[in-house]
């Protein structure tokens, strides 16, 4: 633009900016509210999805985690299964620094008398030289942390401290006792004195950084950390240790390490590795659907800034369509056209675009959401510059890009062409209502909704497509947290396609219990599988092994399930680490060779499917069980015979499955089918009472085992609300903003409404008819639209989780969306239907 038209631009937007300004105020808020929503939420996405990495930081992580339990010498002060060192671990190759801890045997004392009701639960842990005080750092979320130096000291998980039935700064007195005290017969009773007695007092509640997401299996026990000053003196009774290495190349190093360390481990001992890159990974699993959901929500609020804003341009410039002309016939050329009023709008998007950073950024405290938050290191005030400022770029171009567009439109030519065509256009609606003996009022209202003013440029587009846009987004969410809520109610969605497990304490559930099932007229199927942890092409995968074409199984997510020896099935997750697809062959192992008979050799098999696994398993490891997308089905033929006459006893009753699966059959009620397998296990149980060979082993019925990413999903039940209540009192913003545009461009034909004799009464009714079409369009339009689009974004969505896609209608909350938006709809008219009564009809008409 030339100098000349630049200053005639300032000069007008000037003279007019008295006028002009709740125009240019309406889309500062317009798309600084949307915007900002907008930009916050995608904000929060990315401060969520991090939450984890950054929390984990924050604790000084060690790269990989090495348990030891056995019966090796005494070496290190240790009573057999305590035989490694932190000066021999150290002296690894790439081994940068170790701290160590010890388990212990501690349970409470009642009298002298260990109470056993919950110690199977408490998993105590002894810091021997700062290990989970200077590395893998417990997070302290209420109270303090022990002091290193003060044996009588002690902080546990807010499960623990019930357990323990303390509160911070009660004290309890704890005995130690060897493993030999704890096989005695005499144990629970004064007769077998502790090891050690002290008194020690909880001074925090904390969070250890492998246990901040877990599932219903991991959370079966609970941590307690004496200190190393308390661990000195109980050193001699401890039975197993476990040590945090970082190494001098993170990752990269740990295949190495771990070679060198099983070799340090002493016969008859037996280990076990955490690398904390794969409980990251864990993590950012369960981490990511919440991300997800807020990302898309902050897209559809998104579209919905960029679509209101340019609704807001348009109706900003055609309104000045009358001033336009008598530019034009001052000799205003196309360059001038466009230029005035383009640098206020272009004014009030840049403006509105800064006040949607600066709300995103008051937003920022919100974040993240979901099981990190009461941990997250850095909670407040954070600016992703990243979402600010690509987010107000994203604004300010594409909202001046579609400036620029719509003033080009308004250049003469096509000014004419337009009030041409748009001369004769009419409502067929209007034209209904009025042939049907609508009152006067209501015609008038279809009309000023449908049709647009003849001199003037009423936004009737914009009041519309805003109506449309509100219903849309706020039906979508909605409808996208039915999905999850559906997910989270119903455990077939996740993996659990049964009613009960029946889990073993320590043997196997005996093969005569499958029969008994089998011929349960309470029962529809039942079925054994095994766990495992196997190497699939190189990757450590946990496996559930079972008969061919099981039933019930893990729901199916593509192909079929396994119906042949050399056939297995996938997580979705695992599928995508191994860079697989249906219809690839693996690689899978089990053992080593010197192990054998307990050896599966190099085993070539076929993925026939995939499917979402349930969490089942045993709480010893973070990543040892299958959960949703990660794990693998298949067949206990593929174990040679060497290796399952192996795995069985002389003892029939102790020959079976690891665990049963079992599914009622349809009409049997949650109560009776309790009962049934109460009393199958209560028979199974007596029977394993008196066999010598049982050892005292029984068998437990467990109800649904969430997955951790269900656990947690709990935690958003109300996102999706409040974020849909966000965007509906933005759009509620919108609708109001352009009703009283419309009234004030229709001011001339209120007048002349006023001037023919209409009442302030019927003129008020004139503008809720406008509102409530303006609504029943949205409506119409919008309810279907929102569930399309939330339909469809559940169904992306739950496939990233590996999940069941299976999307559900909120047909009630639809239903009140529905009055909701019409009752708002004639509320917010009521406003400007009080400035349409009070329209003075001689001031606007003193030019006609």
């Amino acid at each position: 633009m030339t100098s000349p038209t630049l200053r005639l631009a300032g000069y007008r937007l000037r003279a007019t900016f008295a006028r002009r300004w709740p125009g240019y105020l309406s889309l500062v808020l317009l798309v600084g509210l949307v915007g900002g929503l907008a930009m916050g939420s995608i904000a929060g996405a990315r401060r969520t999805q991090s939450s984890y990495p950054a929390f984990l930081a924050a604790t000084n992580p060690s790269d990989l985690s090495f348990s030891s339990f056995g019966t090796g010498g005494p070496a290190g002060g240790g009573n057999g299964a305590h035989s490694l060192t932190t000066a021999a671990v150290a002296h690894l190759p790439y081994v940068k620094r170790v701290e160590s801890s010890v388990n212990l045997l501690v349970a409470p004392l009642h009298n002298g008398t260990p109470g056993l009701a919950n110690v199977a639960r408490l998993n105590a842990g002894g810091s021997t030289n700062g290990l989970n005080f200077n590395q893998d750092r417990v997070t302290v979320v209420q109270g303090h942390m022990a002091d290193q130096a003060n044996p009588d000291e002690f902080v546990t998980t807010a499960e623990g401290a019930r357990l323990l039935g303390l509160r911070i700064g009660q004290s309890r007195s704890f005995g130690v006792y060897s493993v030999s005290q704890t096989n005695s017969p005499g144990f629970g009773t004064p007769a077998v004195a502790p090891a050690l007695r002290f008194v020690a007092k909880l001074t925090g509640i904390v969070v250890f950084n492998d246990e901040v997401v877990q599932d219903d299996v991991d959370a079966f026990e609970t941590d307690v950390l004496f200190t190393p000053a308390l661990t000195r003196r109980a050193l001699p009774e401890a039975t197993g240790v476990q040590f945090g290495l970082q190494l001098d190349d993170g990752n990269r190093d740990v295949p190495v390490v771990e070679r060198e360390l099983a070799q340090l481990v002493p016969p008859g001992s037996v280990y076990e590795f955490h690398q904390t890159s794969l409980i990251e990974a864990r993590v950012q699993q369960v981490v990511k659907p919440e991300s997800i959901a807020l990302g898309v929500f902050g897209g559809i609020a998104a579209l919905a800034a960029l679509v209101i804003g340019a609704l807001a341009i348009a109706r900003l410039l055609q309104a000045e369509e009358t001033d336009l002309r008598v530019l034009r016939a001052l000799g205003a050329g196309p360059t001038a056209a466009i230029a005035d009023g383009l640098v206020g709008t272009l004014g009030a998007v840049v403006l509105g675009s800064l006040l949607a950073a600066a709300i995103a950024f008051g937003l920022s405290p919100l974040a993240p959401i979901g099981p990190v938050r009461p941990v997250y290191p850095s909670a407040g005030f954070v600016a992703d510059w990243t979402v600010l400022g690509f987010g107000a770029l994203i604004l300010i171009v594409t909202l001046g890009a579609l400036a620029a567009a719509f003033s080009y439109r308004r250049l003469p030519h096509r000014v004419a062409s337009r009030a041409r065509r748009g001369s004769t256009r009419t409502s067929g609606v209007a034209r209904a209502a009025a042939a049907a003996g609508l009152p006067a009022p209501g015609v008038v209202g279809v009309r000023f909704a449908l049709e647009p003013a003849r001199r003037t440029a009423a936004p009737v587009r914009s009041a519309l497509v805003g109506a449309v846009l509100a219903v849309l987004t706020v039906v979508a969410t909605v409808t996208f947290g039915s999905g999850l809520h559906t997910l989270v109610s119903r455990p077939a969605l996740y993996g659990w396609n049964w009613n009960y497990l029946l889990f073993p304490g320590n043997q196997n559930i005996p093969q005569r219990v499958l029969g008994e099932l089998h011929h349960d007229p309470d029962v529809a199927a039942a079925t054994g599988v095994s766990p495992e942890q196997a190497q699939i092409d190189g990757q450590e995968v946990p496996v559930l092994l079972g008969s061919l074409d099981p039933d019930p199984a893990p729901p199916l997510l593509s192909g079929h399930e396994v119906r042949a020896t050399n056939q297995i099935v996938l997580g979705g997750d695992t599928l995508r680490q191994l860079h697989k697809q249906v219809g690839d062959t693996v690689t899978l192992t089990y053992g080593a060779p010197q192990n054998a008979p307990i050896y599966v050799p190099p085993t070539r098999l076929l993925i026939v499917g995939t499917a979402t696994f349930p969490a089942i398993g045993y709480p010893s490891t973070v990543a040892d069980h299958t959960s949703m997308g990660t794990g693998a089905l298949a067949s206990t033929g593929i174990e040679p015979p060497a290796l399952r006459h192996a795995e069985t006893t002389p003892d029939p009753l102790l020959n079976g499955p690891s665990m049963v699966l079992v599914r009622l059959r349809a009409g049997v009620g949650a109560s009776a089918g309790w009962a049934d397998m109460q009393r199958v296990v209560k028979a199974t149980n007596r029977a394993l009472s008196a066999d010598p060979n049982a050892g005292g082993d029984s068998i437990s019925v467990l109800g649904v085992l969430r997955p951790a990413q269900i656990v947690n999903y709990r935690s958003m039940g109300f996102t999706p609300v409040i974020l849909a209540s966000g965007l509906a009192v933005g759009a509620v913003v919108a609708l109001s903003l352009t009703l009283v545009e419309t009234v004030r461009h229709r001011r001339r034909d209120l007048a002349l409404l006023k001037a023919l004799g209409f009442t302030r009464r019927q003129l008020a009714a004139t503008v809720a008819w406008q509102a409530s079409v303006a609504a029943v369009v949205g409506l119409a339009v919008g309810i279907p639209a929102g569930i399309a689009l939330g339909r469809q974004l559940w169904i992306l969505f739950a496939r990233q989780i590996d999940a069941v896609p299976e999307p559900t209608v909120p047909v009630l909350s639809v239903v009140l969306i529905g009055i909701g938006a019409f009752v708002l709809a004639n509320i917010v008219a009521s406003f400007p239907g009080r400035i349409a009564a009070r329209t003075p009809a001689a001031l606007v008409l003193r030019t006609e």
